[in-house]
């Protein structure tokens, strides 16, 4: 299978066809294009169409900047899609609208072949609430659409995915900082392989020092301009996206080569230029850093981040406090290399790794629209038994002879479902700094680390912080004291809302078509109310047995009773634009290496 992958910015286009390998077959790219004057898109999408010759098409993926909140992964596009992108244009003017002209380009050239959107705000998506929430009015911020919705999500996803495999270790293992930076540039937070914060916001203008545009403005300073009578919204906009950043700090250029120049020949508005760029991007690193409570990596990627290697060491200076050693030696000399062309910058011994990626968002593009295509149907599969996991504990030997007494034992109250696992007889109190929880339940066996698992409505109660969490995944967590009948513990980490899940065989996840650590969305069966639970993660195991768990909330929201069961479910946007539910059939993102 042949995919073409065509990405259309605000004034350039890159395409590239890809095997079912991701060997690429050919690529080009046209820049400087105007829909004024010169060689606008269309002649440039002629030209790419014309150079494929006798080259086969299967399956042709587009980026599109702008999806907002109707979609969380590659989408096959028919009307309704291209209405929503439709819709979402106002947001992103300068790129929505030239993915449109592709879409439609591509539909009336390779008529019968599937076109795939890959959006660049899908992965941001799952960002928690308080992440992606303005504090604003609550109800204009519902009407008019008005959150953190972040973008360059398919770049931040590639160069994460890319470290990742440096590390030789799960990105749903690791706290990243990913750094897109180049004519237009954001920061994410990757935490445990998810979007946790982003810099760009409502719209790409957000964050970062860019090329032409400004990032973080205070809003008064706009509303002031406009009471001034100077400026219109049309003459404001343009203030901010096209005479702003790094062109209006210098004065000279939106080009980092052209400002460094002048920065080394004297340039006060150069020097000061390159400045405000690194300190607002250092600055987003430790802000990260903080609310993942802890770091792995730094990943550069983007124009400046994979050549500019004075930025770079520019944006590193002072975070030693954070466990970086950069290496000046290998900074300066980075050759980007390998199938995935990256460069390690951080010395051996440094805690927190530097990794420069060449960002490759047209083979990120081509996997995703490999993935839409061929997903294959599970219609006749089985429904998936539910299970409420109520509050509980996990606790390690010491711990809970801690609490229970020199020597004592858990003691079986009745088995659980899970091969091994069983409820006890013994119940600890949770002690947060607002009340107190009495009587949760403990579980056996023992384990190596302790891990207390709550709702959210338990967590605003207990006063206390707990992060939504794959079991084990207990490194900056919320701390919680323990009280037992022979004394208290006082755990530093290890209290987590726990991400609901599946438990599967191997046997059930071949029917399925699904894998270990791949997220699906639920249809529930057997509640009172019809609801689909998204980002629910697949574990598969040998001793597994098939049973989804979510905690008392979740099942509280579906009014679900004993002996309910979910159906895993694909949803699409009908013609008009909206989000339906289809019936049973799988819907995945799937986890596959960079």
């Amino acid at each position: 299978m042949n995919i073409l992958v065509i990405n259309c910015g605000s004034s350039s286009v890159k395409y590239a066809l890809f095997d079912e390998h991701e060997t690429v077959l050919m690529q080009g790219k046209r820049e400087r294009l105007s829909s004024d004057e010169g060689k606008s898109h269309r002649d440039a999408l002629s030209e790419m169409i014309d150079e494929l010759g006798a080259h086969q098409v299967d399956a042709i993926g587009h980026r599109v900047v702008h999806g907002g909140d109707e979609f969380r992964a590659p989408t096959l596009i028919n009307n309704g899609v291209i209405n929503a992108i439709d819709r979402w244009s106002a947001a992103a003017p300068m790129h929505n609208p030239y993915a449109l002209m592709a879409i439609n380009e591509a539909q009336v050239r390779f008529e019968g072949v599937p076109n795939v959107a890959v959006f660049d705000t899908a992965f941001h998506a799952r960002m928690p609430r308080r992440a992606s929430t303005y504090a604003i009015d609550h109800d204009i911020a519902q009407r008019y659409q008005i959150k953190r919705y972040g973008f360059h999500g398919i770049s931040h996803e590639y160069a994460a995915g890319v470290a990742a495999g440096f590390l030789n270790c799960p990105v749903e293992s690791l706290r990243l900082v990913t750094l897109h930076l180049g004519n237009g540039a954001s920061a994410c937070a990757v935490e445990y392989g998810r979007s946790a914060e982003t810099s760009m916001g409502n719209t790409p203008l957000e964050g970062l020092v860019m090329g032409t545009r400004s990032g973080d403005v205070d809003a008064g300073v706009l509303m002031n301009l406009l009471q001034s009578g100077e400026y219109s919204l049309k003459t404001l906009n343009t203030l901010l996206n096209k005479s702003s950043g790094l062109l209006g700090l210098s004065g000279i250029s939106n080009d980092l080569r052209d400002i460094e120049a002048a920065a080394a020949d004297g340039h006060d508005r150069a020097q000061l230029a390159i400045n405000v760029f690194a300190h607002r991007a250092r600055k987003y690193v430790g802000a990260y850093a903080a609310a993942m409570g802890g770091l792995d990596a730094i990943v550069f990627t983007g124009g400046i981040g994979e050549n500019s290697a004075s930025m770079r060491e520019r944006i590193l200076q002072r975070l030693e406090f954070l466990g970086v050693q950069l290496d000046i030696d290998r900074n300066r000399r980075s050759e980007i290399r390998g199938d995935n062309q990256y460069a390690v910058i951080s010395e051996p011994h440094s805690r927190v790794d530097v990794i420069v990626v060449k960002t490759n968002e047209e083979r990120m593009i081509a996997r995703k629209t490999l993935i839409a295509v061929s997903t294959p149907s599970i219609e006749t599969a089985p429904t998936i038994p539910i299970a409420v996991s109520a509050r509980h504990c996990h606790l390690t030997e010491e711990t809970f002879a801690a609490l229970f007494g020199e020597g004592a034992q858990p003691t079986m109250d009745k088995p659980l479902l899970q091969p091994g696992q069983y409820a006890c007889k013994e119940r600890v109190n949770l002690i947060g700094p607002r009340d107190r929880i009495d009587g949760v339940r403990v579980l056996g066996p023992l384990r190596s680390v302790d891990q207390v698992e709550i709702a959210r409505t338990d967590e605003f109660r207990l006063g206390v912080d707990a992060p939504i969490r794959d079991s084990g995944k207990i490194d900056g967590s919320a701390p919680i004291t323990l009280e037992g009948p022979a004394g208290t513990v006082k755990l530093k980490q290890g209290l987590i809302c726990a991400l609901r899940h599946i438990h599967m065989h191997p046997d059930d996840a071949n029917q399925f078509g699904v894998a270990d650590k791949d997220e699906v969305a639920v249809s529930v069966l057997g509640g009172e109310r019809s609801l689909i639970f998204g980002d629910v993660r697949v574990r598969v195991k040998d001793s597994y047995m098939l049973e989804m768990h979510i905690d008392t909330d979740e099942a509280n929201a579906a009014e679900l009773g004993r002996g309910a069961s979910g159906g895993l479910s694909v949803t699409d946007i009908d013609e008009d634009g909206c989000v339906k539910r289809l019936g049973e059939g799988q819907f995945k993102t799937q986890n596959k290496p960079a």
